[in-house]
């Protein structure tokens, strides 16, 4: 039998995980912004992951919502996002991006608020992972803004 989980936890802690990156990423500085530690990205590229994962993610989520039962949840390299010179993830303006984040978050967490713990079952097909419930998408997305969010404190504190 699966554990219980108490949705209105999981959307406090998926509200926190979200309002913990964004208070970095608007206080990151000029000074600090292009700073990297080793082998990992600098706060800028963390800032322009995010927006361009949580864009992934809002459409996720709807998808597994309104399509559960092996809709395609489609991956994406994100290294070569990344790498994309055009998307700008080297030297691009963050205002954007974390707009972008902050608005997705937002929507996604309103739609958090209204599963039940009955939706955690419903799934589809990631092109990468295999079955993907909305429970793993709930852990997956409350957890990824703290790890990029810990990449950015390490680099803007200039630790390896």
């Amino acid at each position: 039998m699966a554990p219980t989980v108490d949705m209105k936890e999981a959307a406090a802690a998926y509200e926190a995980a979200t309002q913990y990156f964004l208070n970095l990423a608007r206080g990151v500085t000029a000074e600090v912004i292009d700073v990297h530690a080793a082998n990992e990205w600098s706060a800028r590229q963390c800032i322009h992951h995010m927006a361009d994962s949580e864009a992934q993610s809002y459409a996720r989520l709807r998808r597994l919502v309104a399509e559960p039962d092996g809709s395609v949840i489609q991956g994406y390299d994100e290294a070569a996002w990344a790498n994309e010179p055009k998307l700008a993830y080297a030297d691009g303006d963050v205002a954007n991006s974390i707009a972008v984040y902050a608005a997705v978050r937002a929507a996604s967490l309103d739609l958090v608020k209204r599963l039940t713990e009955s939706d955690l079952e419903k799934f589809g097909e990631h092109s990468e992972a295999g079955k993907y419930t909305i429970a793993r998408w709930l852990q997956t997305y409350t957890k990824h803004p703290y790890d990029h969010g810990d990449q950015m404190v390490c680099a803007t504190k200039g630790q390896a």
